[in-house]
Parts: C-alpha cells; sequence; structure tokens
C-alpha cells in the first residue's frame, strides 16, 4: 500500500496570555523528510472566554465560539479544538444546527428522566431544587468537547452545531477554555 503525503503549514499561537509551544517529543521526522507530513512541531494556544447568561435549555452557540477564535483557528490546517465548560450545572454537546425544535425536545426530556422539585430524592438541596438535577443533567451531557480542526475550520457536519445546555433556573454567565492544538 502507497501513502501519499503532503506538506501541512504551522499555525500561529492564539494572541492570548497563556501561549505554549512545543516540538512534539514524539515526532522524529523533519520537513526535509519526503515521507513526513510535518513541516514543526504541534503548536498549543488556549484561551477562556466568557458566554453571557441563557435561560434554561439547550442554545446553540456555534457562532459565539467561532467568532472569538476564528481569526486564529484560520492559522492551523489540521489539528483539535478542545472546549471545557468550567462548571457543574450546564453543559456542552454536538447535535443538530438548524432545527430549533431539536433543542427544546432535548430539554423536555432531560426535564423528564430527571426528577426535580421537593417531590425528587436528591440530598444535595442547599443551592436549591434545581441544582442536584443540573449537576445530574451535566453529568450526562458532560463538560467537554473535541473537534477537529481542518484547513482553517471546526470540522464538523453539515447539521452539527455546538450547545451549551443550561440546566438552572437562575442562570450565570458561563466560561469555557478553548484549547487549540495542531500545525
Amino acid at each position: 500500500m502507497q501513502v501519499q503525503s503532503s506538506a501541512l503549514c504551522a499555525a500561529k499561537p492564539l494572541s492570548t496570555p497563556l501561549r505554549v509551544g512545543a516540538k512534539s517529543p514524539f515526532s522524529t521526522s523533519t520537513a526535509s523528510d519526503p515521507s513526513s507530513m510535518a513541516t514543526a512541531g504541534p503548536k498549543w494556544a488556549q484561551k477562556t472566554i466568557t458566554l453571557p447568561p441563557l435561560s434554561r435549555g439547550c442554545h446553540l452557540i456555534t457562532p459565539k465560539i467561532t467568532k472569538e477564535i476564528d481569526q486564529d483557528l484560520s492559522e492551523f490546517k489540521c489539528g483539535l479544538a478542545h472546549l471545557f465548560l468550567q462548571h457543574t450545572s450546564a453543559s456542552l454537546t454536538i447535535n443538530e444546527n438548524y432545527d430549533s425544535d431539536v433543542r427544546d425536545d432535548t430539554e423536555t426530556f432531560l426535564n423528564r428522566i430527571v426528577p426535580e422539585g421537593t417531590s425528587a430524592p436528591w440530598k444535595h438541596t442547599l443551592e436549591g431544587p434545581d441544582d442536584m438535577p443540573a449537576h445530574i443533567k451535566s453529568s450526562m451531557f458532560g463538560c467537554d468537547l473535541m473537534i477537529p480542526i481542518s484547513n482553517g475550520k471546526l470540522n464538523m457536519g453539515t447539521w452539527q452545531g455546538i450547545w451549551l445546555c443550561e440546566h438552572r433556573d437562575y442562570p450565570s454567565a458561563r466560561k469555557v477554555v478553548i484549547t487549540l492544538n495542531g500545525i
């Protein structure tokens, strides 16, 4: 079997205070090696963004995320974008980006499978009757996403979008740490 290779260009890190750049300890090939796809070691960059408070439910945030990182993302030919939500009562997921009914139906589903209110069996109620259900829902979807980067863009399917699912009745601003790695 013959493997085709192509030269990939190196990327500049995000223009934010935290920058870490290092050549991969696993890379032994160089740009002069014709079988090598790498032209330089991988770059790491990180940025924390704050999303404004959103009402309870699932919200499409892809445009907000890409607006914050688009210019820097365009410098990456190939890599990964990692999104990490720094909260335990909201979650991130990738799902339908076109029909908002999918977000509404997902919220309805979550509310049916995770009981809430004074009749719910939860011990943790100090922060309100919606808090423990919010923690459970957050654990169900998770607080992080990994998305491929291809040619300066997040490489998601046509109908895929990034959602922030707010599980509290009284939301607050949410912080997302975005880490880009690639070449």
